[in-house]
This record gives structure tokens, sequence and C-alpha cells, in this order.
């Protein structure tokens, strides 16, 4: 084979190839409400996938691929959790009649659940966290969950019924977002200079090691191949930014044309002396954008639109 892979091999990652452009958004609401952040989540889903390939080539057989992925996202997170300890455990409670079936009672609370903010979840166990996750907002079926958690459809409804019971107070006490905050110096520059399609403005912004950061295409390095970032952005017209937050970072909300609605995704930046050392564009994942909770920023130079909250 010109490719050097044997033809297992390759149906196996082209199968999850597929997989892949059709799970990832549902991964990610996942992965965000377990990490809490959308931004931490995405780069579960993407750890997910980088180690899925990796796993595949070792495997005899080839597993039934949704609940594999959801298994290696789930235990990719919690790893991820336990670093930062703030992974909480608890004991199990009796179980209570908790049914698949969507009686009313249950349909409201999967509705709390799904407009929950995703921050809201990290205060929650991690094993309630998942739970919910999985019942109220992916309508996952309890002897599923338990096979993903490894636990008992018991131990599963016990854990539902008190991460309901749990995130109803949090939902009560919760304090809305964060007015609008004024947009740093810099980042109305990096703005300002891209509505105004000013590519070499922009790349002089660049410093020789940059990084650039894009799902599911290769990375960049160095301001050469990184300038090449705008030329590839100078062929979409319409699109307009605006400085915004998303989880307390400072962000870009890009718009595919000026009078939209809402943006379609949003990237940030890093910088260092004055110059941008890292780039991370959400434009191939602009789902990651659904869940979050993004405020345009005051600043006087986007009046016209107004600050406010997505």
């Amino acid at each position: 084979m010109s490719d050097g892979k044997r033809p297992v091999e390759r149906d196996r990652q082209e199968g999850l190839l597929a997989l892949a452009a059709a799970l990832r958004p549902e991964l990610h609401r996942y992965c965000s409400r377990l990490m809490g952040s959308v931004i931490d989540g995405e780069d579960v889903v993407q750890d997910t996938f980088a180690r899925a390939f990796v796993a595949l080539d070792e495997l005899r057989e080839v597993p039934q691929l949704r609940p594999w992925l959801f298994r290696i996202a789930h235990n990719r997170a919690l790893d991820l959790l336990r670093s930062r300890a703030i992974r909480a455990a608890e004991p199990i409670e009796a179980a209570l009649e908790i049914a698949d079936e969507a009686d009313p009672a249950e349909m409201l609370m999967r509705r709390q659940a799904v407009q929950t903010a995703v921050s809201r979840f990290a205060e929650l166990p991690v094993p309630q966290r998942s739970v919910i996750i999985l019942k109220d907002v992916l309508d996952e079926p309890l002897a599923d969950i338990a096979a993903l958690l490894g636990v008992t459809v018991d131990a599963v409804k016990a854990h539902l019924a008190r991460g309901r019971a749990r995130l109803r107070r949090i939902n009560a006490e919760a304090k809305p977002l964060p007015d609008a905050r004024i947009a740093s110096a810099a980042t109305v520059r990096y703005v300002n200079l891209f509505n105004q399609r000013d590519w070499d403005g922009l790349r002089a912004l660049l410093a020789d090691d940059v990084k650039l950061h894009q799902s599911m295409h290769p990375p960049r390095a160095g301001a050469a191949d990184v300038g090449m970032f705008f030329t590839i952005y100078a062929k979409s017209d319409g699109l307009w930014f605006r400085p915004a937050w998303v989880e307390g970072r400072e962000v870009i909300a890009v718009f595919e044309d000026r009078a939209a609605p809402k943006p379609h995704h949003f990237m940030w930046l890093e910088w260092r002396d004055g110059r941008i050392s890292f780039i991370r564009d959400y434009r191939y994942t602009s789902y990651v954008l659904d869940d979050a909770e993004l405020v345009l920023a005051r600043e006087a130079g986007y009046s016209s639109g107004g600050g406010g909250r997505r």
C-alpha cells in the first residue's frame, strides 16, 4: 500500500474520522460541562481523538466507537480534574425511582439542566456532574451511563437525584453574568486592524515564534507560516471582529457579517512584549460557542452594536 497501512487499519481510521465529525459537538457538550469550561472541554475533545487514533492501531478488535470515545473523553477529563485537585467524592445514597421514560417532571429537570450555564456544573461533585450531563443534557439511557461510569444503575439513580437537587440550589443562588468590560488596548488594536483589512499591520504584530492552533487542522508555527492565517481570512469578505469575554478570558468574537445577530465563533490571543505569541482559533469548531457565556466588551469604538451578552 502506498501509505504503508494495512486495509484494516485504514478502515478503522476512516471510520473514526467519519464519526468524529458527527460526534464532536455531542462530546463537547459532555466535556465542557464536566470541566466547567467550553475552552477546556474542547481541549479534552481534541485529546480524546488524538488518543483514539493511537489506540486504534494497537487494538485487535474494533470497539463500538461511540461508547469507546465517550469512555476516553470521560477518563481524560477525570485525569485533568484530579490534577487540579477539585474532584470531590461523596457516598452513594439509596437509589430513588428514576426511570428512563420522559414524564413531565423528568422533562422539566432535563430542560433545566440544558439551560444551566456550563460553569455551574463545576460546582457539582464529579459523579453527580457526569450523570446529570449524560442523562439530562444528552438523554443517555441509565444502563449506558452505568456502563460508561463503571457503576450500577442504582448508583446512577442516586447520583442523579442528588445532583438535580444540588443543581437547583446552585441555579437559585447563581449571580448574573458580569457587566461588559472595557477591552484591552492590544485587543482593540488587533480588532481594528482586522476590520480595516490591514493584513500587513496584523502580521507586524506577530512574534517570531508565534504559534497558531485551529481545531482539526495542523498547528502553524513561526511568523511566516502563521501570517498565512490572515491570507485565509482575507478571502472572507463579510467577517467582522469585536472584543468579547468568555469565562473571564478576553477573546475576539467573530461575526460572519457585521449585521449578524450573534458571532459564528471566537478566538483568543496571548501576548508577549506587545506582540502576539499564540492564537487559538475556533473557526472550524463553532459548536464551542453554543454553550459559551459570551459577553461583548464595552468599548467606544463598538458602540454601534452595543455591548451585551450573547
